[in-house]
């Protein structure tokens, strides 16, 4: 059976939207029109919507919560066909159920998951789909949809909470731009040409204030121009590999933000390998499929040559220390691993030494970072109330 999306109209005149299943389209407007519907679209999933799941996918948090819901449903002893029904007839988002519609058209062609879901393209991306692919081979598919869930959701998570880390700052310093922009462009020029009358030289303070509200007033939408063009440029630079290759490396260098770069990307690393290789996916195809979770250029293809050393029997450690760009830390963490015989458990303390590691030095730079642009906004202010002070300071000198 296929399934078709369809727009009708009930007896009421109510327009209604949804799906269904049906051999044929034919036979689906016959399902329709013994509901008392009158279809005016139909269409079917696998097609209609394939090509768009190729343009659009889930998105991280909603994806994760998709497949735990998935992964629940498969542990209760549902096959995928029957799991998937489910999650149609309980999503109340339309692409969602579109997606999922898809699928298990596939699948009720024949298809594996994991096939059906290469079938949507960009949807789902590679490494989901070989997750999926090994948990099928493995025969532990419920197993591994778990698994897979837990590592979505605790990406969604640490993401969640550097981002939310910096909302505070990026708030202060959005403020702090308006409220000195204002004070430049209304402020300082009503207050001091008041002053500009008694023709007497203003102080240099006062001076460099003018010129710096003159140059706002008179050309601040040029350098808004020139900012957003320089902004606009560089992201078209470094579309450019080499330009691409040299901005990362630059980042690993910074002193502060160099730290979170190389442990958010460890993290990332450590926790693909973790699961991948948990789930039965050999080590060398592991590391290609983790590559693409890696978005620093330099460490990600330290990675790629890491793996070209391990298919030549290189163990996985010594291959990524010769790089000299993953924390020490990672390194001696995996030896142990592979010396062990429990790489797995111990790519999974990596990740989580990393990831703890990264949290709190977010943690600590953004509660330094909130204070700091408060300080760095008082000052300003002080200057420019300095800046209209001054000139009063001398005229009553003048006046004694």
């Amino acid at each position: 059976m296929t399934a078709f999306r369809y727009v009708a109209t009930s007896q009421d005149g109510a327009n209604k939207r949804g799906m269904i299943e049906a051999d044929t389209q034919r036979h689906a407007r016959s399902m329709l029109r013994e509901q008392g519907l009158w279809v005016s679209e139909l269409g079917e999933i696998s097609t209609a919507r394939g090509k768009a799941g190729r343009r659009k996918g889930l998105g991280g948090q909603r994806l994760a919560v998709w497949t735990r819901q998935l992964a629940t449903l498969l542990d209760a002893s549902l096959t995928v066909e029957q799991a998937l029904a489910v999650l149609i007839e309980q999503s109340e988002d339309e692409h969602e159920k579109q997606l999922a519609g898809a699928l298990r058209s596939e699948i009720l062609a024949g298809a594996s998951l994991s096939q059906a879901l290469s079938r949507q393209g960009k949807a789902f991306p590679e490494l989901y789909r070989t997750i999926v692919a090994a948990g099928e081979e493995s025969g532990r598919a419920a197993t591994v949809m778990q698994r897979l869930a837990d590592y979505l959701e605790a990406r969604a998570a640490l993401a969640s909470k550097v981002a939310l880390a910096f909302v505070y700052p990026a708030v202060v310093m959005a403020v702090s731009i308006i409220v000195v922009v204002g004070l430049l462009t209304w402020v300082v020029p009503q207050m001091v040409t008041v002053f500009q009358s008694a023709k007497t030289e203003l102080p240099f303070l006062t001076r460099a204030m003018l010129w710096a509200s003159a140059a706002v007033r008179g050309w601040g939408w040029l350098i808004l121009l020139v900012l957003i063009g320089l902004g606009v440029g560089g992201w078209q630079a470094l579309k450019q590999e080499s330009v691409r290759r040299r901005f990362d490396a630059w980042r690993l260098r910074v002193p502060l933000f160099g730290r979170f770069e190389r442990a958010g990307n460890t993290a990332r690393l450590a926790s693909t390998l973790a699961i991948l290789v948990g789930s039965g996916v050999p080590l060398l195809k592991a590391l290609q499929a983790a590559v693409g979770v890696i978005n620093n250029l330099p460490l990600r293809e330290a990675v790629e040559e890491a793996a070209r050393q391990v298919r030549e029997g290189v163990p996985l450690s010594r291959a990524l220390a010769q790089s000299s760009l993953f924390p020490p830390v990672l390194i001696h963490l995996i030896g142990s691993g592979e010396a062990t015989g429990r790489l797995e458990y111990m790519l999974d303390k990596a990740a989580a030494q990393q990831s703890l590691e990264l949290e709190n030095r977010v943690a600590t730079f953004t509660s330094l970072l909130g204070p700091i642009m408060v300080l760095a906004m008082g000052i300003v202010v002080l200057l420019i109330v300095l800046a209209i002070l001054l000139p009063v300071f001398e005229m009553n000198q003048l006046v004694k």
